[in-house]
């Protein structure tokens, strides 16, 4: 399925963005790595439903030459004939878990940088206007507005505190970062300092400071939490969530979806051969257009509370974990109808 699948997607996706690759100069060494990418990001984010599609094949094809009747008529239990079918699927859903948790993020960050860099330009994907990040248990800055292609900021202000007494205050009109030292450029600075309870005022014209916060954690990209092995996104999460983040629904959507596509491998696994495993009159069609048919629906659900988590307050583990609870309990109906 997934053979079948890739070349035809990579041939729809080529022709629909060859001429922004034209437009934009992309090289071929990078459109190539880009395919590269493109096949390990879709390969595991439909998985489950390339497994589910070919179960159904594989299963109707034993239904329609009467070997499953053979197979039940001689004694051996449905709970049997399943076995073979879970073992498979734990096989595809451990090497799913892997893939999810360290080899998909790779993929993703070079899939979506080719993206924004050659073929959504123009489009904002980070948060430019109005940030305000609490970087640490102490410190808090803000910046009106900030150009990540220039790597600077404009009025800038930089906040510490000691338990819930501010210690000093920083200004600036603007603030810009030097990579040669990873240290940042102030303009028209001024610090405001307090101790007990005496203020000093300090003012420079331009001034180099290494404050305790990387550029990324002024404005992380959208698809940042995408990019991060399963380690490195429980810590970013729990970063963002110090730091008040508003992205943290799209963040801890990300998070389950590691758990919970090896799961759906389970449930889809069980649908297909409960659906597949009777001999229907229409033979292996009637069963692949029902089965295409659970899989829009489930790729529909999958969809809608996963954009309800990560723009409004839905919880995002009820809004990832429904879809395989409402086709678990499927799944069930489903087998026990075909036991009988």
């Amino acid at each position: 399925m997934l053979l079948l699948f890739i070349p035809i997607a990579i041939t729809v996706d080529l022709a629909e963005k060859v001429g922004k690759m034209l437009e934009h100069n992309a090289p071929f060494g990078e459109v190539s790595t880009y395919y590269l990418n493109f096949t390990v990001y879709f390969a595991n984010l439909l998985f489950p439903l390339f497994l589910f599609l070919s179960v159904i094949w594989f299963t109707s094809k034993l239904a329609n030459n009467t070997e499953i009747v053979a197979f039940l008529s001689s004694g051996v239990s449905f709970s049997r004939f399943l076995r073979p079918y879970l073992i498979g699927a734990s096989i595809v859903a451990i090497f799913a878990l892997v893939l999810g948790m360290y080899l998909a993020p790779i993929a993703s960050k070079g899939f979506n940088e080719f993206k924004f860099k050659y073929l959504k330009k123009n489009k904002q994907v980070q948060k430019t206007q109005n940030v305000y990040r609490q970087i640490n248990d102490n410190d808090y800055i803000y910046v009106s507005s900030f150009t990540p292609k220039r790597k600077s900021g404009m009025n800038f202000t930089y906040e510490h505190f000691e338990g819930n007494e501010l210690k000093y205050k920083i200004f600036a009109d603007n603030i810009r970062y030097i990579e040669e030292d990873s240290s940042y450029k102030l303009t028209t600075y001024v610090k405001r300092s307090f101790e007990n309870g005496v203020e000093t005022l300090e003012k420079k014209r331009n001034i180099n400071i290494k404050f305790p916060f990387e550029l990324e954690d002024l404005t992380p990209v959208e698809y940042a939490a995408e990019t991060k092995s399963y380690g490195e996104l429980l810590d970013f999460i729990a970063a963002e969530k110090r730091r008040g983040s508003p992205n943290i629904g799209r963040y801890e959507v990300v998070l389950q979806k590691k758990w919970s596509l090896p799961v759906s491998i389970f449930i889809l696994t069980i649908i297909a051969v409960a659906v597949s495993s009777v001999k229907r009159r229409g033979g292996m069609g009637v069963n692949l257009a029902f089965g295409i048919a659970i899989a829009m629906v489930y790729v529909f659900l999958d969809k809608i509370f996963g954009v309800m988590a990560e723009q409004a307050n839905f919880p995002p583990l009820i809004a990832v974990w429904f879809p395989n609870f409402i086709f678990g309990i499927l799944a069930i109906y489903l087998l026990q109808n075909a036991k009988r």
